[in-house]
């Protein structure tokens, strides 16, 4: 069930991502979505089913990064970053019926094998089932460890990584993230 299992209702805080947004055109997609989806039973598995979908058919590149893309961009054109993945993921599930909302956060490279290119921001989404908000990631499919979240909102308007007026030069910016072993977590505890 896309909400609770009892009851088809949803709170009224969870309203909102169920509505279109900026980068989020449900009514542009509705009709492909329920083309793709709409024989699949409701709840966690039409939400893989989406997941799967949009990391299967949508090529990921940095060169594709364009601040105003729209998840009907990325529809048609099948080609982005984590944050054009997560808008068409998250409209795919907002035209299914499933409230979805875009979450941001710093993803390290704990537990995956060494890369010399810098880990960095990083864009999933949340959907609202069986009462509480559960992450996914379209870019990944797989959840990854240390993955710290840092903002949630209806699309990436709301969870800018910075909002700037007038020129601006960024000219470092550096993040850490070391795994703690459990051991450590539970003595301190």
């Amino acid at each position: 069930m896309p909400y609770s299992m009892k009851s088809r209702s949803c709170p009224p805080k969870v309203m909102e991502y169920l509505l279109p947004s900026r980068y989020c055109e449900v009514d542009r997609l509705i009709n492909p979505a329920w083309e793709l989806f709409g024989n699949l039973p409701k709840g966690w598995s039409l939400v893989q089913a989406i997941n799967d979908w949009v990391y299967n058919n949508i090529e990921f590149g940095y060169q594709y990064a364009d601040p105003t893309k729209t998840a009907f961009q990325v529809f048609t054109d099948r080609k982005g970053v984590c944050r054009d993945t997560t808008h068409l993921a998250i409209t795919l599930c907002r035209c299914m019926n499933i409230p979805a909302r875009y979450a941001t956060g710093y993803l390290g490279d704990i537990g995956i094998p060494y890369d010399p290119a810098p880990m960095d921001y990083t864009a999933c989404y949340q959907v609202y089932l069986g009462g509480q908000w559960h992450t996914f990631d379209a870019r990944h499919t797989v959840r990854r460890i240390g993955w710290v979240l840092l903002a949630v909102g209806r699309d990436a308007v709301d969870c800018a990584i910075t909002t700037s007026y007038g020129p601006h030069t960024l000219e470092k910016f550096t993040v850490w993230a070391d795994e703690v072993p459990t051991a450590v977590l539970t003595a301190r505890l």
